[in-house]
């Protein structure tokens, strides 16, 4: 029986380990051919190397897979183009993003450098950008295209710490959206998936405690390959009307999220002025705010 992604090339970006290695694997065992990018850089973005790739690519190459390698930046356009075109070199066509790259400079807001900001915006934000872009002339060419974008509960609800990586991430969620709307009229499709999984970029949760101990074991069983599954599906003709949408992966749970919508409306025939919203239009919203909690809280319980 042929897979659900027979005859496709795909380019999934940051697979030289975690999340993306376990996407590049399971869309290679699905049948199409990859490229596997990396730039082999450390957890903040420093130094360079192809040893991860390669390690992705031969764990592929193994069970008889299909992938070739790339390790251009995905945070500039020009290379960012290269990627794309190193799947046309090789494989002449290309059907699948997945938009995985990432880094992270996790510092409270006050003390975060614009450096800090600058370099997590230009991999996770720019970098979907620019790759789902360089992909768009080919899709709209040959009239179809998948497009999945890792997000993050950090920029759906919220997190400790994170304000670059947040905004970048929730960012992605809206450049996906537009991508859905403004491609729709060329069977291009644009999803999210915000995963979670005991990684690289998880592996700095705090253990001291014995409670603490307990739940980062609980996290680890939260495997990357966990969240390969709904890319595949997402990548392949199955999810044909598919389109626009935010999955969370968690665990053995399949979550899909909602996206903001107005959720009170109060009008006042005169008008408002400030004192009038202090007195009548607090009192009748405050109830339906939303509380100022982490994406920890919102997700309280353990995966099963």
């Amino acid at each position: 029986m042929p897979g659900m992604l027979e005859g496709k090339v795909a380019v999934v970006t940051g697979a030289g380990g975690g999340i993306g290695r376990e996407i590049a694997i399971m869309m290679a065992a699905a049948g199409a051919r990859v490229i596997i990018n990396d730039v082999g850089a450390s957890l903040s973005g420093e130094g360079g190397s192809a040893t991860p790739a390669q390690q992705t690519k031969q764990l592929i190459e193994q069970r008889g897979g299909a992938a070739e390698i790339n390790t251009d930046s995905v945070s500039e356009w020009g290379s960012a183009q290269k990627i794309i075109q190193s799947a046309l070199d090789h494989y002449g066509r290309i059907d699948v993003v997945v938009n995985n790259a990432g880094i992270l400079r996790d510092v409270i807001f006050h003390k975060m450098t614009p450096e800090d900001w600058l370099a997590v915006i230009g991999v996770h934000l720019n970098g979907s950008f620019f790759t789902s872009r360089a992909a768009a002339e080919h899709y709209r060419r040959q009239e179809s295209g998948s497009l999945v974008h890792i997000s993050s509960t950090s920029g759906l609800i919220g997190n400790f710490g994170q304000a670059n990586y947040s905004a970048a991430k929730l960012g992605i969620t809206a450049l996906s959206k537009s991508i859905a709307l403004d491609m729709k009229r060329y069977n291009v499709r644009s999803n999210c998936i915000a995963p979670f999984a005991w990684s690289r970029m998880t592996s700095s949760i705090p253990a001291n405690t014995p409670e603490q101990q307990a739940r980062v074991a609980k996290i680890q069983a939260m495997t990357p390959d966990k969240n390969a599954p709904m890319a595949v599906f997402l990548a392949s003709d199955a999810a044909k009307d598919v389109t626009g949408q935010v999955f969370g992966t968690r665990m053995n749970e399949l979550i899909l999220f909602s996206s903001p919508r107005p959720i009170r409306i109060i009008h006042r025939a005169e008008g408002w002025t400030p004192e009038s919203i202090a007195e009548h239009a607090l009192p009748a919203l405050k109830p339906a705010f939303m509380p100022l909690d982490r994406s920890g809280e919102v997700f309280s319980w353990d995966p099963l």
